[in-house]
């Protein structure tokens, strides 16, 4: 079978904030995979290092035969969870069948898009996790002990409070059915930060939806520095036990 070749339209969505270093490329990995029904989604949140003209110029570039790549400009930097959810409700208006979440800057592996939607269609879940935790999944070794020690506890944090058996919960990397997102109901999401990834996982379970885990091997950035601030680690320790009271 080839990827996509019997019209699956897989959307990837890409939120931006300063990444005019490392979009090139990305967009030119995800653009060059065996997907036909496949399109770049850029949100760019007003980056002022100039990441959304540059996303404009490159969907000139790549749409020369149809439209593979678009951008959505926000006007405020207000959260990663804020900026998917506006990436993803304009993917499923626009007819996605599936939508990828991925990283601008390289730490995630472009090639393992087709595996992840070939898993999805052959095991007919509505999420499919790149997992860094499941047998064969990785961290980059240049990833220091205290980052691997933070991360694997947030994790095991987040997997205790939700009761749920999913590895990698706070993983960034996965994709989606378009029914799974539209169960959710994306707009009544509460977390605006990095704790998204754990809000949608967990309501996606909660509503009946089956996920699985593909190894991948996390990267470290290509260029620029980490988003992730005090502010967003304090809520990821936050959402899990207000979702478990929440959903008691």
């Amino acid at each position: 079978m080839t990827y996509g070749s019997e019209g699956v339209r897989v959307t990837v969505v890409m939120p931006t904030y300063n990444e005019a270093a490392n979009l090139p490329r990305m967009a030119e990995a995800v653009l060059a995979l065996p997907l036909p029904g496949l399109h770049l989604k850029i949100v760019d949140d007003s980056s002022p290092d100039g990441t959304g003209r540059i996303a404009e110029e490159l969907a000139e570039k790549y749409g020369i035969d149809g439209p593979r790549m678009s951008v959505l400009h926000r006007t405020e930097k207000d959260g990663l969870g804020r900026a998917y959810v506006a990436g993803m409700s304009a993917a499923l208006a626009e007819g996605a069948d599936y939508v990828v979440q991925m990283d601008a800057d390289g730490s995630h592996p472009v090639e393992a898009v087709p595996r992840m939607l070939q898993a999805a269609l052959d095991e007919g879940v509505g999420l499919v996790i790149g997992s860094r935790y499941v047998e064969g999944g990785a961290l980059d070794e240049e990833w220091g002990r205290h980052r691997v020690l933070l991360s694997r506890f947030a994790n095991r944090y987040a997997r205790t409070v939700l009761g749920t058996d999913i590895r990698d919960i706070t993983a960034g990397f996965n994709l989606w059915s378009a029914a799974t997102l539209r169960d959710v109901d994306l707009a009544a999401l509460d977390s605006a930060g990095y704790s998204f990834q754990v809000e949608l996982k967990y309501k996606a379970v909660r509503a009946g939806h089956r996920a699985v885990e593909v190894p991948i091997r996390f990267e470290e950035r290509m260029e620029g520095t980490s988003k992730m601030t005090l502010r967003t680690q304090l809520e990821s320790a936050v959402v899990p036990i207000r979702l478990r009271l929440k959903h008691r």
